[in-house]
C-alpha cells in the first residue's frame, strides 16, 4: 500500500460516526457490556484485536466440529450441513480476526482500494466516535454479536409459509395475467400501425395493402405477430417508442435515464412480444409481478453511469493471440470460444447468433456490448466468407483436443441465427463427432481421447422470441440428435433463461411442447436479480417451469460490478434461498437414477415430471444449484465472509467448486475475493421499496457461510466404456491469473 492510500485510511480513522450509527451502537454496548468492556480497555488496535480473540475462542472450546470446519480440518456440503447457526457467527468472527488489515482492490469503484477491520472500526466507535463505519456496518455487526450469543434464531418456514409466498407471484398462464397480456398486445399493435401509416416505421416485408380499413390492417398486424422477423423488424431501439408502445406510462424519471443510456452508447433493443408482458398500470391482483422484467429491460442509473468504464468480470473473457487465457487454455480464435473447464467449451458463431431477441441489462456480456462486439446490427452480423474456415478451425480444435466432450452453442443467443446458419453448425459438430469417435476406435487404450457426448443450444429465444421455434427448426434439431444419437452423442439441451413466471405464456408453452418433441431436454438458467429474489419467486419459477416440462439448472447470483449493483442480490440471499425454500423440492438420492433418465425420453418428462413430484411429495425439483459464476475459477458457492468494509458491504473468500473437474491450473489459483455491491441493509432496504416485508428475510444476516451443492445425476456426464487419456492438449500453464486478493 502506497504513502496516498495510508493517509486516505488514517483520515478515515478520523471521520466521526453518524448519529444513526451512534444509536445502533448503544444498543450494541447495550446487549454486550463484556465486549463493550474489553474493547474499552484496549490502547490500539491489536490489543482490541487480541481481546476479541480470547474472547471467541472459548466457544471452539464446547463446538469442537465448528472449529474444524474453521481451521479446515473438515470441509465441504456434508460438513457444513452440520453446523449450528452460532457457529456461522464464531467462524465468522474467526475470520475477521484473521484477515483484519487486510486491503482489497474493489472494482465496484474502479479499482479504489478498500480496508477490512471490522474490530479496530467497531473500537473506534466505542473509544472516540470515530472510524468513519456507517449505520449499515453497525447493523450487521449487532446482529453478529447476536448470532453468537444465541439472541438472533434463524426460524425455518413451514411449507405453508412457502405456499404462501408463491401465491404472491403469479404466471403468465393464469386467465387474468393472459387478459391482461392480450390487451398490451393490441395496444401495441394500434401504435405500430399508426407509425407505419405516418411512415416512421417502413418495411419491404411488412406493408398494407392500398385502399386496406383499420380494422383490415388490424387483422393483418396479428397474423404478423407469429412471425418472429416481423417482431425483431419492428423492435423498439429508443426510449421514446418504448414509452409510446407503453402508453406513455414510463415516468418522467425513467425517462430520463432512459435517454442518459441512449446518450452513453448502451444498445436499446425490445420486441413487441416481450413488451407486451410489461403492464402499463398495477393490477390490483397482482402488485409488482412484472418487476423481474421490468428490471431487465429498463437500465439503472449504476449501468449508465459505468457503462465505458465495464471491466470483464470473467478473467478467461480476456484473450490474446497466441496466449493462454486465465484458466490456461489456448483458444483457436479471439471470440468464437470461451473455455474454463477441461470438459466444455462455449463455441460463439460469427453468425446473426451474436445478437438476442433483447438485451438484458444485467447481460454478462454488457462488456462485449461496451465494445462494440455485439450489437443488434442484424443484417451486419450475417455471416461473412471468412466464417465457413473459422468454423473449420473450430471443429478442427474440438475434434484433437483431448478432453472437450462439451459444446454449448450460445452467443448472443444461439437461436438467432438462422435456420440455414444453425443447421451447418450442427452439421460441422456431427461431422465432427463421428471422426472423433473412428480415430478414437484405431487409438490404443491409453490414448483414447473424449468424444463430444453433450451438445447443448443456449438461447434465451423461447423466452423473448417463442415465434422462432417453428417446425422447420424442429425438423433441424430433430435430424440433428437422430444421426448425432448414433456417433456417441447422449445428451441434448436447450439451455435457456427464464427469469420470472410471469414470462411462461401459453406461446411459450406451446414452444416448449414443440421443442420437447425434437427429443432435447430443457434447462434453465436463472439470473437471481433483486426482483428475481423476493420470497417465493424462484419457487415459483421452478415449479411452473416444471409444469411445462424445463428443469431447472443454475440460480446465479448477479455477476459484475457496480454496473449490476441494482440487480445484484446479495450471495447471503442465495443460501437463505437455498437452505429455507428450494429446501422444499430437494430430491431423495433414491431417485436419482430416475431423474437421471429423463434426457433420454424428453417427450415424455412433463408426465416423469409430475410422477416423480407426486410420489416424492414435493411442489417442485430443485435441480438447480445456487452459484456464483466466478471470475478465472468457475461456478461455486463455496465461500466465507472474511471482512466487512466501513459501509457494511461484505468481503467474501470463495474457493473453487471441488465436485468438478477444473483445468490443472486452478491449484495455483488461490482464492478469488468478492467485495459485494451493497450491504446486506441496502439489500433489505430495497427489497422493501419493492414492497416486502424486511421481518420475512430476517435470518438473512446470519448466512457467512456458503458450500457449493453437488450436482444433480441429470447433469452429469454419461460414462465412457473406456478411459480417458489424462493428457491435456491446448493447454499452457504459467502465470496467468493475478488473484483478486492481491
Amino acid at each position: 500500500m502506497n504513502a496516498k492510500s495510508k493517509q486516505k485510511f488514517k483520515r478515515l480513522d478520523k471521520i466521526a460516526i453518524s448519529v444513526k450509527s451512534h444509536r445502533i451502537l448503544q444498543i450494541f454496548l447495550k446487549e454486550n457490556p463484556d465486549v463493550a468492556e474489553i474493547l474499552k480497555e484496549a490502547n490500539d488496535k491489536e490489543e482490541a484485536l487480541e481481546a476479541m480473540r480470547r474472547w471467541i475462542l472459548p466457544y471452539f472450546e464446547n463446538h469442537p466440529h465448528a472449529w474444524e470446519y474453521y481451521t479446515g480440518k473438515i470441509s465441504g456440503r456434508e460438513a457444513f450441513d452440520q453446523l449450528s447457526w452460532s457457529d456461522y457467527g464464531a467462524i465468522r468472527l474467526m475470520d475477521y480476526i484473521k484477515h483484519a488489515g487486510r486491503i482489497f482492490e474493489d472494482l465496484n469503484l474502479r479499482g479504489d482500494l478498500v480496508g477490512s477491520h471490522p474490530i479496530k472500526y467497531l473500537w473506534l466507535a466505542i473509544k472516540f466516535g470515530t472510524g468513519g463505519a456507517n449505520h449499515h456496518f453497525f447493523y450487521d455487526t449487532l446482529m453478529l454479536f447476536r448470532q453468537i450469543k444465541g439472541r438472533y434464531d434463524r426460524q425455518m418456514p413451514d411449507i405453508s409459509k412457502l405456499q404462501e409466498w408463491m401465491d404472491r407471484h403469479p404466471s403468465g398462464l393464469d386467465e387474468n395475467i393472459q387478459k391482461i397480456r392480450k390487451h398490451n398486445r393490441d395496444r401495441i399493435i394500434k401504435v405500430i400501425i399508426e407509425k407505419m401509416d405516418a411512415g416512421e416505421l417502413t418495411s419491404r416485408r411488412y406493408q398494407f395493402e392500398p385502399e386496406m380499413t383499420f380494422e383490415q390492417k388490424f387483422l393483418t398486424v396479428c397474423s404478423w405477430w407469429n412471425d418472429m422477423n416481423f417482431h425483431l423488424k419492428f423492435a423498439v431501439r429508443s426510449p421514446v417508442m418504448l414509452n409510446e408502445m407503453l402508453d406513455n406510462s414510463l415516468s418522467t424519471k425513467t425517462m430520463e435515464l432512459l435517454n442518459e443510456a441512449r446518450e452513453a452508447g448502451i444498445p436499446f433493443f425490445v420486441n413487441p412480444y416481450y413488451l407486451s408482458l410489461l403492464n402499463v398500470s398495477e393490477p390490483w391482483f397482482a402488485v409488482g409481478s412484472d418487476l423481474a422484467i421490468r428490471d431487465y429491460v429498463i437500465y439503472s442509473k449504476q449501468l449508465i453511469k459505468e457503462f465505458g468504464q465495464i471491466v470483464a468480470w470473467e478473467k478467461e473473457d480476456i484473450i490474446e493471440p497466441g496466449k493462454p487465457n486465465a484458466a490456461g487454455w489456448i483458444l483457436p480464435t479471439i471470440h468464437n470460444l470461451h473455455r474454463r473447464y477441461p470438459e466444455v467449451a462455449i463455441m460463439i458463431p460469427d453468425t446473426v447468433g451474436r445478437a438476442c431477441g433483447g438485451l438484458c441489462v444485467s447481460c454478462q456480456r454488457m462488456y462485449d456490448f461496451q465494445s462494440g462486439h455485439l450489437n443488434f446490427n442484424l443484417d451486419k452480423l450475417k455471416p461473412k466468407e471468412t466464417w465457413p474456415q473459422k468454423l473449420k478451425k473450430l471443429m478442427d480444435y474440438f475434434e484433437e483436443d483431448t478432453q472437450l466432450r462439451d459444446i454449448l452453442i450460445t452467443g448472443g443467443d444461439a437461436l438467432m441465427s438462422s435456420n440455414k446458419s444453425l443447421q451447418v453448425i450442427l452439421n460441422a459438430v456431427y461431422d465432427m463427432a463421428k471422426r472423433k469417435k473412428e480415430s478414437n476406435a484405431v487409438l490404443p487404450d491409453d490414448k483414447k481421447i473424449a468424444e463430444i457426448t453433450r451438445v447443448r443450444l443456449g438461447t434465451r429465444l423461447p423466452v423473448f422470441l417463442p415465434q422462432r421455434i417453428t417446425k422447420e427448426l424442429i425438423a433441424i434439431l430433430a435430424d440433428f440428435k437422430e444421426k448425432a444419437s448414433k456417433v456417441g452423442v447422449k445428451q441434448f439441451v436447450i439451455q435457456t433463461h427464464f427469469e420470472t413466471a410471469m414470462e411462461v405464456t401459453p406461446e411459450v408453452k406451446n414452444g416448449i411442447e414443440m421443442l420437447l418433441s425434437a427429443g432435447w431436454i430443457i434447462t434453465n438458467q436463472l439470473v437471481f436479480t433483486a426482483a428475481a429474489s423476493r420470497r417465493g419467486h424462484t419457487a415459483k419459477l421452478r415449479k411452473v417451469l416444471n409444469d411445462i416440462g424445463v428443469l431447472t439448472y443454475y440460480t446465479f447470483s448477479v455477476k459484475g460490478y457496480k454496473e449490476n449493483s441494482h440487480n445484484f442480490a446479495t450471495n447471503e440471499r442465495a443460501v437463505q434461498e437455498q437452505l429455507e425454500e428450494k429446501e422444499f423440492g430437494r430430491i431423495d438420492e433414491r431417485y436419482n437414477d430416475v431423474i437421471s433418465g429423463f434426457s433420454q425420453n424428453a417427450v415424455e418428462i412433463v408426465a416423469n415430471i409430475n410422477k416423480l413430484r407426486n410420489e416424492a411429495g414435493i411442489p417442485f425439483l430443485a435441480t438447480d444449484r445456487n452459484v456464483l459464476n466466478l471470475p478465472g475459477v468457475g461456478k461455486s458457492l463455496t465461500f466465507r465472509t472474511i471482512g466487512l468494509s466501513r459501509h457494511g458491504r461484505r468481503i467474501l473468500e470463495f474457493d473453487y467448486d471441488k465436485t468438478r473437474r477444473h483445468s490443472p491450473i486452478i491449484h495455483d489459483m488461490g482464492k478469488v475475493v468478492i467485495i459485494e455491491s451493497k450491504s446486506i441493509n441496502e439489500y433489505l432496504d430495497q427489497l422493501e421499496n419493492i414492497g416486502e416485508d424486511k421481518e420475512d428475510y430476517q435470518s438473512i444476516f446470519g448466512y457467512s457461510i456458503g458450500e457449493t451443492e453437488p450436482l444433480q445425476h441429470i447433469y452429469q456426464y454419461p460414462e465412457y466404456d473406456f478411459d480417458v487419456t489424462d493428457e491435456y492438449t491446448n493447454l499452457e500453464l504459467g502465470e496467468t491469473f493475478v488473484d483478486m486478493a492481491d
